[in-house]
């Protein structure tokens, strides 16, 4: 299985490749086409992508369009048409969303590893259905010129946000995960899979469904447990909670501990760890869980006492960079990428648009030992789970970058 750590790269970003100057519009572009032009009044930058027959040139003015849970952005875009050598050929357009679990180059093999969950198409040239203008076409057939036709799509909400499982060291090729992509190209026929499309006749750019964390939280989760032990006639009672049920990328999670020892056990240490569960329902019951976060602290409550205290933990994609397979938000670019955020189902969804599903957990662990000749023999653990929503906060809430 292979993968491409650029799939989602932010095309505006100086580190991700060389700028070169464009001819026609005086911003800056770079090399694979793809421009940022930041001189516009109603958005900071425009995405553009021009087809290698120089016929077609997409535009579109954000990438990242937001699921509201009862609705999502639509994505509103405008196609600029060189039509002097289309021929009998048409202009279409598309917006699919797809689940990637192989590489390319298998593909040419005859072995198709994407499966398109969702995908719309719609006719621009000619005859094309002209879309109700939005600002954001406004400004984008401003920027484009002459010959520039607006388009619109709306995303069904039920479909999954956008996911991409973090490539090993020596991986390449286009990442696997759910990725959303718009793409325009020239054809004879709206749907005719025996027609092959030339790569020199499409431009395409890969877009985000994402989605932030709801503006009211609820409470916290709480866990306790007493567990007994062999040769002792009283129990370790652990009792672990949390302030709220959800918490943002790179935010403190502090864990109330509570500890009755009464046991003739002496608990050595406290570990906790965060899994995360990644569930891929699209092809199989595919489902893996790994470790984001493992951390000890060295907390020892002896027998007959008590302990009480608040630990704090941060799990951070930054301290799980080499762990192949980890679900990320979408881009895999280190410094535009984060852990998965949690998965929000909605009632009614069908298995087979749910693509991936990520799902957290806290373990808080004591590590007991008993004492005298037998203490090793005898040694056992006090586990409790607590679940974890990690998501992202509104923008204009956050005000500032979210630690990776």
């Amino acid at each position: 299985m292979a993968f491409d750590v650029s799939l989602f790269s932010p095309l505006f970003f100086p580190s991700s490749g060389s700028l070169q100057r464009d001819e026609v519009s005086g911003a800056s572009s770079r090399s694979d086409g793809t421009n940022a032009f930041k001189d516009l009044p109603a958005m900071a930058k425009v995405f553009k992508k021009t087809s290698g027959n120089g016929g077609l040139t997409l535009y579109l003015g954000k990438r990242d369009y937001v699921d509201h849970v009862s609705t999502v952005d639509k994505v509103d875009g405008v196609v600029k048409l060189d039509p002097a050598d289309f021929g009998d050929r048409k202009v279409f357009v598309q917006l699919a969303c797809a689940f990637r679990y192989g590489s390319d180059d298998l593909d040419v093999m005859g072995l198709c590893f994407r499966k398109d969950i969702w995908i719309q198409q719609v006719q621009l040239y000619p005859d094309g259905q002209k879309p109700s203008l939005s600002a954001m076409h406004e400004t984008l057939l401003k920027k484009a010129g002459d010959n520039a036709h607006p388009f619109t799509f709306e995303i069904p909400s039920n479909l999954p946000c956008s996911v991409s499982l973090q490539p090993g060291p020596d991986d390449k090729g286009k990442a696997c995960g759910v990725d959303f992509e718009v793409k325009t190209y020239l054809a004879k026929e709206k749907n005719n899979p025996d027609e092959k499309i030339e790569k020199k006749d499409t431009a395409r750019l890969v877009i985000r469904k994402i989605q932030y964390a709801p503006s009211q939280v609820g409470a916290g989760p709480k866990a306790d447990i007493c567990k007994s032990f062999m040769m002792s006639d009283k129990p370790v009672h652990l009792e672990a909670s949390m302030e709220k049920d959800l918490y943002f990328h790179g935010e403190d999670i502090p864990i109330k501990i509570k500890i009755n020892n009464e046991s003739n056990k002496t608990v050595k240490k406290i570990k906790i760890t965060v899994d995360q569960t990644t569930d891929i329902v699209l092809y199989s019951a595919d489902k893996y869980t790994k470790s984001v976060l493992n951390q000890e602290f060295g907390e020892s409550v002896e027998s007959s006492s008590t302990y009480e205290n608040t630990l704090t933990i941060k799990p951070l994609l930054a301290d799980n960079k080499e762990k192949r397979g980890l679900s990320l938000d979408g881009r895999l670019k280190d410094e535009d990428t984060n852990l998965a955020s949690t998965t929000v189902l909605r009632q009614g969804v069908e298995k087979e648009v749910l693509g991936i599903l990520v799902s957290y957990k806290i373990k808080i662990n004591l590590m007991v030992a008993g004492g005298g000749l037998l203490g090793g023999l005898t040694a056992s653990d006090v586990t409790v789970e607590l679940p974890l929503m990690l998501m992202h906060p509104k923008p204009e809430v956050s005000g500032k970058k979210t630690p990776l």
